[in-house]
């Protein structure tokens, strides 16, 4: 499951069903009434557990639509920063961090890459990656907070952004030379099977890999070194899954993004999986991991194969969006883009304005949307790179919320804030 989304999902699981809040994932701080929030901030719903996530992926959103948000906003994402260099998933900057604000990696990589592509506060960035490596598990990899079990969504984030800010991921090593993408490729299934070369999130109790199609869209781009904003490829190429114990981690995402192409190929997009303890019904779009599989796509060079979902996502994924908020709109935005999609017309929706309109006016805004055709540029230049299902989480949070129990150490990525 996507560590990235837990804890928001909490959050919108909370107001749309009434799902008690798990004790798994301290809240950073009390959540502020919606009369209170700060300015600068995006969306208009309690930010406790995705403010920096959701302003981060609307930088990284408006960023690639040549749009330049408002210096208010950059500051109130520059001023959520502890000391130390990380970022908690959110907090009251008026107070200094202590030992009760929990870092959270996920939200530190993600304002990392924004501030990246922003290209601005390159000071944020130094500290932000400092940290993230002090935190780096003996495994190679990370987990959602300083210390907890590494993940497959927590590592694919972090490496997006230590690439993203020019850091070679193969010089950041623990014992054993024992890199980010060693720890990816602990999560990866073989090919073979139905689920052949699917990344998990973690290994169960019993050491075994279930594949999990957002976790695998995290692997793809941290294994490629890729943020979440990533560029539109014109490049096609079949996927391919290369058996063997010894891959490299092209490989590895190469086979990651075989996986992804085959499960979009019939419907077009992802389900979510049934509720835990739930009777039987219908299957639910996933359209925020639907989102993610398409820049995971687009970045491993099957654009053609992401054709079908994002066709989908422009027919049924609006009002997702919309009632989202920012970080719903940013994923589309970032979709459209790895596809070379239009997103100021994404089934006759400006997915642009519709983000802008969630916080302060922006700086500038460029007419009309810019056409991606290029590769990404370098990871030292401010080019346009990365992407993020919500509603796969919110039957987790229920399934917590009923006594299931779940490690919820999650990324917030809360898709109506």
């Amino acid at each position: 499951m996507s560590v990235r989304r837990r804890a928001a999902a909490l959050a919108i699981t909370a107001v749309l069903c009434g799902a008690a809040a798990p004790v798994a994932v301290a809240a950073p701080s009390p959540s502020p009434s919606t009369p209170d929030l700060p300015a600068g901030l995006y969306g208009t719903k309690d930010p406790t557990y995705d403010g920096v996530w959701r302003q981060s992926l609307a930088f990284l959103a408006q960023k690639i639509e040549l749009v330049t948000p408002a210096t208010q906003s950059v500051d109130w994402l520059v001023g959520q920063q502890c000391d130390s260099g990380a970022f908690p998933s959110y907090r009251d900057a008026s107070k200094p961090c202590d030992a009760k604000t929990v870092a959270d990696t996920n939200a530190t990589a993600a304002a990392v890459q924004a501030m990246v592509e922003l290209a601005v506060h390159r000071e944020v960035v130094d500290n932000g990656v400092n940290w993230l490596k002090s935190v780096q598990n003996e495994d190679g990899g990370w987990g959602y907070n300083p210390g907890s079990p590494s993940d497959a969504n927590s590592t694919g984030v972090v490496a997006g952004a230590l690439a993203r800010a020019a850091v070679p991921l193969a010089e950041v090593t623990r014992k054993d030379g024992r890199t980010p993408y060693t720890a990816l490729q602990t999560f990866a299934l073989p090919c073979g099977g139905e689920d052949g070369g699917a990344f998990a999130y973690q290994p169960d109790k019993k050491g075994e890999l279930t594949a999990n199609a957002d976790a695998t869209a995290a692997a793809v781009l941290g294994a490629m070194g890729k943020g979440m904003a990533s560029g539109n490829y014109n490049a096609a190429k079949a996927p391919v899954c290369t058996e063997g114990s010894e891959l490299t981690p092209e490989q590895s995402a190469q086979n990651g993004a075989h996986y992804l192409a085959r499960t979009l190929a019939g419907s077009g997009h992802l389900e979510l999986p049934p509720m835990p303890g739930a009777e039987e019904s219908a299957p639910q779009p996933d359209f925020g991991n639907t989102a993610d599989a398409v820049v995971a796509l687009s970045a491993a060079g099957h654009k053609d194969k992401a054709a079908g979902a994002v066709a989908y996502l422009e027919k049924h994924a609006q009002g997702w969006a919309k009632e989202g908020g920012p970080a719903a709109t940013a994923q589309l935005v970032l979709a459209a883009h790895a596809t070379g999609t239009d997103a100021r017309d994404f089934g006759g929706v400006d997915l642009v304005r519709q983000l802008n309109a969630t916080g302060p006016a922006p700086a500038a805004t460029a007419v009309p949307s810019p056409t991606a055709t290029a590769p990404e540029k370098p990871a030292d230049t401010s080019s346009d790179d990365e992407g993020l299902g919500l509603w796969w989480i919110i039957g987790i949070g229920l399934a917590f919320g009923a006594g299931i129990g779940f490690l919820l150490s999650g990324r917030r990525k809360n898709q109506q804030l």
